[in-house]
């Protein structure tokens, strides 16, 4: 029963993934692009964290952690570049 609860939830997340790779392509704003982005980000480090707990490795726990410090990072930076972008102000 477990496996499958894994499994529905697997294919759940991978079907939001898509429909957010949607958003992210076709966003008007830059603003919808960026949560796509986010989205698509806190969606694969839940499949990741998912795996690591089915598996019972550590392995993808850390590959988890590392992939959400970098993502957040990540995600402030095009913010960052967004905001510059729209007020017109370059700071260098």
């Amino acid at each position: 029963m477990k496996h499958e609860i894994y499994l529905v939830t697997s294919w759940v997340f991978i079907i939001c993934i898509g429909l957010a790779i949607i958003r992210l392509l076709l966003g008007p704003l830059g603003a919808d692009r960026l949560v796509a982005l986010s989205v698509i980000s806190s969606l694969i480090l839940a499949l990741l964290v998912m795996f690591g707990t089915q598996e019972g490795r550590l392995l993808y726990l850390d590959v988890a952690l590392l992939y959400d410090v970098f993502g957040f990072l990540g995600i402030l930076a095009i913010a960052r570049f967004f905001k510059d972008k729209e007020s017109g102000d370059r700071r260098f």
